[in-house]
């Protein structure tokens, strides 16, 4: 299985309180165009596990948008985030084709810069737009007041194409007071009912409290990391895709 990625550079330094706050941190640009999975069904060479179900229907497309901890930051493409969320719908039964768009590095007004050029270089307009922003605002001391006004940037361009939108929250770290901590955790949810998108609070909330999957950095999941995540969010992800019916008459 093969999927788009972008390229990464070194980790930057920075505060243990910051990296309990898991920020995502590096900075790129990106590599190769996505390349598109196979569609044949999914095999396993495992006697005792139960076959998959089988992948059918039209292809779902989705964006995964966001920073290193979408960009795969120190494993390898396939272990990245968007490859083992393509490959746990596609286990379910959903014909998923993920492409990654994260970049290390980018702030949510990064994000906001590259949003409309990362849309229309898509040959098909997605299914589900996965929006995962907001660690490296964080890192780089943004006022939340920054983060909401790019996120509403993000949110306006997404609803003007009518592209469902599914936002992945974080959390401020304590040390940050309980003001910033509030309007930072809080934009998410806001946003979320103010659009109509799908939402999940703290997306990192299934392994943050368990520093053994997490790289040495303490920043970055480590592969089992990242497949917990992927275990403890495909279900919600499932659930943001549209209809089939409601997908064909947006694309009509």
């Amino acid at each position: 299985m093969r999927i788009g990625v972008w390229s990464k550079k070194p980790l930057i330094a920075f505060t243990s309180a910051m990296a309990l706050a898991l920020a995502a941190c590096g900075g790129e640009t990106p590599a190769a165009d996505p390349q598109r999975s196979g569609n044949g069904d999914i095999t396993t060479s495992n006697p005792s596990v139960s076959a998959p179900v089988p992948v059918e229907g039209p292809e779902r497309r989705l964006i995964a948008f966001g920073d290193s901890l979408f960009a795969g930051y120190n494993v390898a493409p396939e272990d990245s985030y968007p490859a083992k969320l393509q490959d746990a719908l596609r286990e379910s039964g959903i014909n998923a084709f993920v492409v990654n768009a994260g970049i290390s590095g980018d702030t949510s007004a990064a994000g906001r810069q590259r949003l409309a050029f990362t849309l229309d270089a898509q040959e098909e307009k997605p299914d589900l737009f996965i929006l995962e922003l907001g660690g490296n605002d964080l890192l780089r001391g943004l006022s939340p007041d920054e983060t909401r006004a790019n996120f509403v940037a993000m949110l306006d361009e997404l609803k003007a194409r009518e592209i469902p939108v599914l936002i992945m929250g974080m959390r401020a770290p304590p040390n940050y007071g309980p003001e910033y901590q509030q309007a930072f955790d809080g934009l998410y949810g806001d946003l979320a009912r103010e659009y109509g998108a799908a939402y999940i609070p703290f997306w990192l909330e299934e392994i943050y409290q368990e520093p053994e999957l997490f790289q040495s950095d303490r920043i970055h999941p480590t592969e089992e990391g990242i497949e917990r995540l992927v275990a403890a969010t495909v279900e919600r992800v499932s659930a943001a895709l549209p209809q089939d019916d409601e997908s064909n008459a947006a694309a009509n």
